[in-house]
């Protein structure tokens, strides 16, 4: 009776031990990046590091197209609206960056699409603004949202009502004209 031979180091073997979670998933990013025309995965997994901070914060890349004669393909981005003219002003140095990452002048144009701020394509296109600088309130008032919910028995609902009383102290007051 012979013996089957050891299958040999491929694709589909798994490595032994931690095996980063990208590798998991590189095939089904690769043929979903493909299906949209993005042969180049790192395109859409770094857009970040392409795009530049600032720009892919106003940018979210939807698909490559090519043309019939399959020189030089359209990258379709979704920006805001009010975004779109400092964008346009910006696409030279973005081309240039988004074909370094080909190797070549892959793209040949770039077209804007104009969105809503929240934007859409069922949530891919979100535009994040920075976060708030949230102040913390004066000891005083701490002190007095303290003595509100002390009495509460459950650490949990404790804190929620914390929290409430000093929104409710710190909220500013609006003034009636009488």
């Amino acid at each position: 009776m012979a013996r089957k031979p050891l299958p040999s180091p491929s694709s589909e073997h798994r490595m032994r031990g931690f095996e980063p979670a990208f590798g998991l998933m590189r095939d089904t990013v690769r043929a979903a990046g493909e299906s949209r025309g993005f042969a180049v995965a790192r395109l859409l997994t770094h857009w970040t590091e392409v795009a530049g901070e600032d720009m892919a914060g106003k940018t979210r890349p939807v698909k490559i197209g090519y043309g019939k004669g399959g020189m030089g393909a359209t990258l379709t981005l979704l920006v805001r609206a009010a975004e779109a003219p400092m964008v346009q002003m910006a696409l030279p140095v973005l081309k240039e960056r988004v074909n370094a990452v080909y190797g070549y002048a892959a793209i040949s144009h770039i077209h804007l699409t104009q969105t809503a701020a929240t934007g859409f394509a069922e949530g891919r296109a979100e535009f994040t603004p920075a976060p708030k600088a949230v102040a913390t309130p004066d000891p005083a008032t701490q002190a007095l949202a303290r003595s509100t919910a002390e009495g509460i028995a459950d650490p949990g609902l404790r804190g929620a009502l914390e929290q409430l009383a000093q929104n409710i102290l710190t909220r500013p007051r609006m003034k009636k004209d009488a």
